[in-house]
């Protein structure tokens, strides 16, 4: 603990402190610290203006120093952390932590290799591949709550089959008349009018239907820039497994990762994460896409440090990362089929 004042470190049964005097209270640990020292209780007001370079934390008064660029600090003495936005430095409103259950290395191979060796074309990648390195992190994520709509048009399965038949009538006619040394002439013509009346009037406005898909998302997006291997795709969290952050939870041995993307960058982010993944499903399901809409309302999000091996490989001269959410076990993300060429099942 220290003192909210001067900052002076203190015993956790200090009643006030031995540098300066001032007493010490449990009120400190919902104080908020302003850039000249004095405190408020308003739990999202601005702590610091943004051109700060150092500030006390305001759970416990310990100093913090951003590293030059870092956005999103959290304080490694009682896990309160701050964001950086345009109004300077914030309280961040909820700051959660998923358990450690990966820690076994050997655990954590045989995760990868159950994944990388899956499907008959796939197998002993992980037996032939080198590993390069292997490390174990906290990883900062922002839990942004994405309610997200999209509505579009597309053309009927009878139209499609319709096409597929017009087409096909066109190619059987236009090789018939290829056959007998031209381009068929009227026999072309006829088979076209004739395609388009049996495929179910594709100039039709009826042959048209729309659709909308409705879904809500707490989607996680990593807190650090340039660090896409950290970004799941199509991955959830199992946010019913987190518990309030407390550094104390976390060995000393393991890194602990500060973030320099503060909330409402977060917030767009996820916003055209969930825009991709939301018109993404819509056209593997329906083909001949008319037109296609999503409209998306981001909430205030949530931080949220996930432990996460990153293990680096080279497979046949070419280099792979996969990425393992070290709390349940599963892989999160990998680019191995983009970097190695290997065609999985």
């Amino acid at each position: 603990m220290y003192c909210i004042k001067c900052g002076n470190q203190l015993p956790d049964d200090a009643k006030f402190c031995s540098k300066c005097g001032a007493p010490v209270t449990g009120t400190n640990q919902n104080q908020q610290v302003q850039g000249n020292g004095q405190t408020q209780g308003d739990n999202r007001s601005v702590i610091a203006s943004s051109t700060v370079t150092e500030l006390k934390c305001p759970g416990c008064g310990a100093p913090i120093k951003p590293v030059q660029g870092e956005t999103v600090v959290t304080c490694e003495y009682c896990g309160t952390s701050v964001s950086l936005n345009v109004q300077g430095w914030q309280n961040v409103q909820k700051h959660s932590m998923l358990p450690l259950t990966v820690e076994d290395t050997s655990a954590l191979k045989q995760i990868i290799k159950k994944h990388l060796d899956h499907g008959l074309l796939s197998r002993h990648i992980f037996e032939e591949s080198k590993e390069e390195e292997l490390t174990l992190s906290y990883v900062p994520y922002w839990i942004v709550p994405v309610s997200a709509t999209t509505n579009f048009r597309y053309l009927s399965v009878a139209s499609e089959i319709g096409t597929l038949a017009m087409d096909a009538a066109i190619m059987g006619a236009m090789d018939e008349g290829m056959n007998r040394g031209g381009m068929g002439g009227g026999l072309v013509d006829g088979m076209m009018i004739g395609g388009i009346m049996g495929g179910g009037m594709m100039g039709n406005n009826n042959s048209v239907r729309g659709g909308s898909l409705g879904h809500n998302y707490n989607y996680p997006v990593v807190a650090i820039k340039g660090e896409g291997k950290l970004q799941p795709s199509n991955y959830k969290f199992d946010l019913e497994k987190r518990v309030s952050y407390d550094p104390n939870r976390i060995m000393k041995s393991i890194k602990v990762l500060n973030g320099d993307i503060d909330e409402e960058t977060a917030k767009q982010m996820s916003k055209s994460y969930v825009t991709n993944a939301q018109e993404s499903f819509v056209r593997q399901k329906y083909h001949h896409i008319e037109s296609i809409n999503t409209q998306c309302i981001a909430s205030t999000p949530e931080l949220l440090h996930a432990p996460v091996w990153i293990g680096k490989y080279s497979y046949k001269k070419k280099e792979f990362f996969v990425a393992v959410d070290a709390s349940s076990g599963e892989v999160m993300n990998t680019d191995i089929e983009k970097n190695s060429g290997v065609m999985k099942e």
